[in-house]
């Protein structure tokens, strides 16, 4: 990404616009949150750019700036939220004065617990890259594709981005991050007698252009859509009923995200929103099951070195062997149910209050190796990926789909089907886990959106095998 201010200090950057230092700022906040329970000053400047290729067009190449700050106002369960695009002290006074007129709580601000030195999760940096030099990767991706005869429209897309965040508290805290964000995507249509079908890939994470340009990471990409696009060509109908089903490593884990993940987030757990609520230190999964959420995982989308309200990202443990351990929280939820902050708070931008969110959220590996788990399933059906899905909040239940699976038939993959839906229960599926494979990893480059606010996630598993528990979907009779 061509930037001159790659290797800027945001203390200083910000420090300068409002004419401050790092006292100063504590100053400023603790007069702009006077009388507030807890709170912070988050101070951004963000620069994105993209690219995109369609059916041998460039279009859209696009590149923005912009720069502002969030004044967020915590008092027990109520927050109260002010922002703005010009970065001064006198801004930032009359956001204050705003919310303090609008806050009806009176309690003073709390000390709170302190962390160590967070440790740095990425390269705060992104090489430059020319819109030529972009366009002409995009165009060897196109010629690439095409050589497949079946290939007859190729999409792909490059994009990056590099933010800047300072973070002010009133007990003293001052947190910068430097955050790189890198991806890219292809989607390609193939057509074989009269039949056409899509299927795409996308990597990403927090890195630059030259994690993703080299040839033998995009090829990779280019030919795991071309396969599955074919794969659903000659796909039959899926089966439905009860049966044995087998997830793969990697983007399968976006049902454990959804269906667990969100469960676990603490403001769920306060607002008593979630069918987790009561359930800690209680049975929630097989003991071949641990899940954890992780924020410290080198270069990974949902990677932080702190969070957006300052604090250290960590690993946090929310299922060990089993057994229902922790949640993700932020100050917030910490406070309300005593508990301690695991650097969760995360926003979209500086328009945007904190809430409790996932980072990397994966499932640890097993022991089974997973053609193993294949070869000793007889029949049922293996579910590489997901695409949609659905969670009932209040039950638990879910439906999600899966663009193309296979029939396992006696320990082999055979058929590939289409159609396919996978229903269940977030309390009960994970108790039916009866093998979890040695090849735990995160795959794709997630999104997660929630109260209107999306963020990058990573989210992964290991290849595992539901024993029962769940129902598919399907058109074609349910084997026996």
């Amino acid at each position: 990404m061509k930037s001159t201010d790659n290797t800027i200090d945001p203390v200083r950057y910000f420090g300068k616009l409002l004419g401050l230092d790092s006292v100063g700022m504590t100053a400023l906040v603790k007069r702009a949150l006077k009388g507030a329970e807890d709170g912070e000053l988050y101070l951004e400047r963000s620069e994105s750019e993209s690219v995109s290729l369609d059916d041998g067009r460039i279009e859209s190449p696009s590149r923005s700036v912009d720069q502002g700050f969030g004044l967020r106002r915590v008092n027990r369960e109520s927050v109260l939220y002010a922002h703005g695009n010009t970065i001064s002290s006198r801004a930032i006074i009359r956001a204050g004065k705003e919310l303090r007129e609008i806050a009806t709580a009176k309690q003073q601000y709390e000390e709170q617990e302190t962390f160590p030195k967070p440790k740095a999760c990425y390269a705060g940096a992104l090489s430059p890259l020319s819109l030529a030099a972009r366009v002409t990767v995009l165009r060897a991706i196109d010629r690439y594709a095409r050589r497949d005869k079946a290939v007859t429209n190729v999409d792909a897309y490059l994009a990056a981005s590099l933010v800047h965040v300072l973070i002010v508290r009133a007990d003293g805290t001052i947190a910068s991050d430097v955050r790189p964000m890198a991806r890219m995507s292809v989607t390609v249509q193939c057509a074989e007698g009269g039949k056409r079908e899509g299927a795409s890939a996308s990597i990403g994470g927090r890195y630059d252009y030259l994690s993703l340009i080299r040839p033998k990471v995009w090829k990779s990409e280019v030919d795991r859509a071309i396969k599955n696009a074919k794969e659903m060509l000659r796909a039959g109908p899926c089966p439905s009923g009860v049966m044995p089903v087998v997830l793969g490593p990697g983007w399968a884990g976006v049902l454990l995200h959804e269906a667990i993940g969100h469960g676990l987030e603490a403001d769920c757990m306060w607002r008593k929103t979630t069918v987790f609520a009561d359930l800690v230190g209680k049975r929630v999964a097989s003991e071949l099951v641990t899940v954890v959420d992780d924020g410290t995982l080198t270069d990974e989308r949902g990677s932080l070195t702190i969070d957006d309200e300052g604090t250290p990202t960590e690993r946090t443990v929310l299922i060990k062997d089993g057994i229902l351990v922790g949640f993700m929280h932020d100050r917030q939820s910490a406070r309300l149910l005593a508990m301690r902050p695991t650097g969760s708070g995360r926003r979209q931008s500086f328009e945007h209050r904190t809430q409790v969110r996932m980072r990397n959220t994966l499932m640890e590996s097993g022991v089974t190796p997973p053609e193993e788990i294949i070869a000793t399933t007889k029949r049922g059906l293996y579910m590489p990926s997901f695409g949609g899905g659905q969670v009932d909040p209040v039950t638990g239940q879910f439906v999600f789909s899966c663009e193309l699976a296979y029939k396992i038939e006696d320990g082999k993959l055979t058929t590939p089907v289409v159609g396919a839906t996978l229903i269940g229960n977030c309390t009960t599926v994970l108790t039916f886990v009866d093998c979890v494979g040695n090849d735990s990893k995160l795959g794709g480059a997630g999104t997660c959106g929630k109260g209107g606010q999306s963020v990058p996630v990573g989210i992964g598993q290991p290849t595992l095998r539901l024993s029962g528990g769940v129902t598919v979907g399907g058109t074609e009779t349910s084997p026996e």
